[in-house]
This record gives structure tokens, C-alpha cells and sequence, in this order.
């Protein structure tokens, strides 16, 4: 099969060409893939560490070809989008059937495809700070591809929504397009508690966000874009006058349970342009090493689509 081979020497560190077909084990299903999303963090991270002819990826939409032996999962033929460690930068996918969802016939894959770690990643995050209808929502690193799907599932959720981005000059309109009520240049901006923070960025972002949660208030830490840890002062954690009770709830979404049906309802809402899949770049597989070098630049705001048919 075809597939994006990792290798350090060729530009963005990937190059078309040929590796073993997949073997599924029984709870697996193979996909024909049809598009992938890049993901700064495997982009950045996983070529990086991975050996030479390894094939990455973890978002991959395409069409079921093989079903799970073991009679879980969807039957041959239907369209689906795929989360998994490793595997999607090829033209076939085994791919557990615990982490895979159902698109609607004739839905653009390319655009499905954004759903797995961005689409996903925001709706656990929301999962974990609760029902969120009249509540505050502060979203750092908004204009990234989970924050963009994290404003509108806010909205959709009924939250008053502040997005926290670096440049509100540039990014205020669009993310206001999505559902945010408020545009601000970071957490520190913020002037009034907040009921729940999805943080993108780590580091002193993450700790000044932690400070404006009011009581019973919950930040959930989903990305890590600064490189560094975090340090929380003296009395950070203590109560305090209306600071009782505030969580630091995470989760690894590869280990998620029930993760198949909200690929599912995710899909069918990108589909139905509930959603804004807010792709920025899109381009066939032999297009990657630009895809990944604009990734790598910070210049893509949304996601980036790999088509396997336009290669």
C-alpha cells in the first residue's frame, strides 16, 4: 500500500512511498483511508521520535473494507472516521473498533477527518468540566484546531464563551464567528470568574487560568504548546472566600471510554455544518512537507487536510 513514510532526510521528514499491507486483529476493522488531519503534536513530536519508514498518524477518515472479525464495529462499505496511535498516513488502516465512529453517506471525509483528536479532545474536555448551559467557559489557544471546535461546542453547549488567543486584532471576528462572546489576549485579561477552563497553551497561561476559576469551577489541560512545565505559587491550591473546590481534571483520549459515538455525533454534525471544521490548508499527500512546515511555522490556524486521492 501507499503511505507516508517517516524520513528525517526528505523536506517536513516524510516521503510517499510503500509499506506492508495492516493485518487487523479481531476487535478491528481495516479502513480504505481517504483524508487525514495533521496535528501539531505528532507533526512536531512523532517524526521527530519515530524510526525511519514508520507510519504515523492518528486522524484518519475512509471507508470500511474489512469488518472486525470479532462482529463489533460498522459492516463493510461505511464511511467512518478513525482515531489510533499510529497508522493513518496510509491507504489502509486497521484500526480498533472502540475508536472509530460512522460518517453519513456522501459527507466530505476530508473535513470529517478533522474530528478524532481536535473535535474529540474539546468534547472530553467539556465532558469533564459538566454541564456548561449559562455557565463561563474560558478557552485558551483558541485559534488552534481543538480550541476552534472547542468555542463552537461551547456555544452550542449554552456557555458564555471567552476565547484567549495572542493576537485578538487578527483572530477577534472569526472566533466571534464561531460562538465566542468575548476575545481576549490571554487569561490575565480576564476581568470576572469563570465556571471552566480548556486549556491549549500550559505553562504560566495554565497557572493565571487556574486563578480565575470560581468556586467548584474545573480547568481540564488538554495541550501543552509552550514547551514548559508549569509553576504555581505559594496558596495557589488553598481555599479561599469563593475558591472552594476547583479542579485540574484531565484525560487521554486513546483510553477513553464510549469514544465511538461521540466520533459519531461529531461527524454527523461537521456534516450537517453544525460544526466548522475550520480547515486552513488542504492538499494531496505528495503536498505534505509543505503542510508540515507550515505546522511546524505556527502560520496554520484550524486544521491542515491531507487528501490520499488528489496524491
Amino acid at each position: 500500500m501507499r503511505a507516508l513514510l517517516v524520513d528525517r532526510s526528505a523536506p517536513g521528514g516524510l516521503r510517499l512511498g510503500t509499506a506492508p499491507d495492516p493485518e487487523p486483529a479481531p476487535h478491528q476493522a481495516l479502513v480504505r483511508v481517504v483524508a487525514t488531519s495533521l496535528n501539531h503534536g505528532e507533526v512536531r513530536h512523532g517524526i521527530e521520535d519515530a524510526a525511519d519508514g514508520a507510519v504515523l498518524g492518528w486522524d484518519a477518515a475512509g471507508v470500511v473494507e474489512q469488518a472486525a472479525a470479532d462482529g463489533t464495529g460498522p459492516a463493510v462499505g461505511t464511511p467512518v472516521v478513525t482515531l489510533g496511535a499510529d497508522g493513518a498516513w496510509a491507504e489502509l488502516r486497521a484500526v480498533d473498533t472502540a475508536l472509530m465512529g460512522t460518517a453519513p453517506a456522501g459527507a466530505d471525509l476530508g473535513a470529517i477527518s478533522t474530528v478524532p483528536v481536535a473535535g474529540a479532545s474539546a468534547l472530553r474536555a467539556l465532558h469533564r468540566i459538566g454541564p456548561i448551559l449559562g455557565r463561563r467557559l474560558l478557552i485558551t489557544g483558541a485559534t488552534g484546531g481543538v480550541g476552534r471546535y472547542a468555542v463552537q461546542l461551547g456555544r452550542l453547549g449554552g456557555a458564555h464563551v471567552i476565547a484567549s488567543t495572542g493576537d485578538p486584532a487578527a483572530h477577534g471576528e472569526g472566533l466571534r464567528a464561531l460562538g465566542a462572546d468575548e476575545v481576549v489576549p490571554g487569561p490575565q485579561a480576564v476581568t470576572e470568574p469563570v465556571d471552566g477552563v480548556l486549556d491549549m497553551v500550559g505553562g504560566e497561561q495554565l497557572v493565571t487560568a487556574f486563578g480565575k476559576l470560581t468556586e467548584r469551577g474545573t480547568l481540564v489541560p488538554v495541550g501543552q504548546s509552550t514547551g514548559g512545565g508549569e509553576r504555581f505559587p505559594l496558596g495557589a491550591f488553598w481555599d479561599e472566600p469563593g475558591r472552594h473546590d476547583r479542579t485540574i481534571a484531565t484525560f487521554f483520549l486513546l483510553t477513553a471510554t464510549g469514544l465511538g459515538p461521540d466520533l459519531t455525533w461529531l461527524a454527523h454534525r461537521v456534516a450537517a455544518g453544525d460544526l466548522d471544521p475550520q480547515i486552513s490548508w488542504r492538499g494531496g499527500w505528495d503536498q505534505a512537507a509543505e503542510a508540515v512546515d507550515a505546522l511546524l511555522g505556527r502560520r496554520l490556524h484550524g486544521k491542515a487536510v491531507l487528501d490520499l486521492t488528489a496524491a
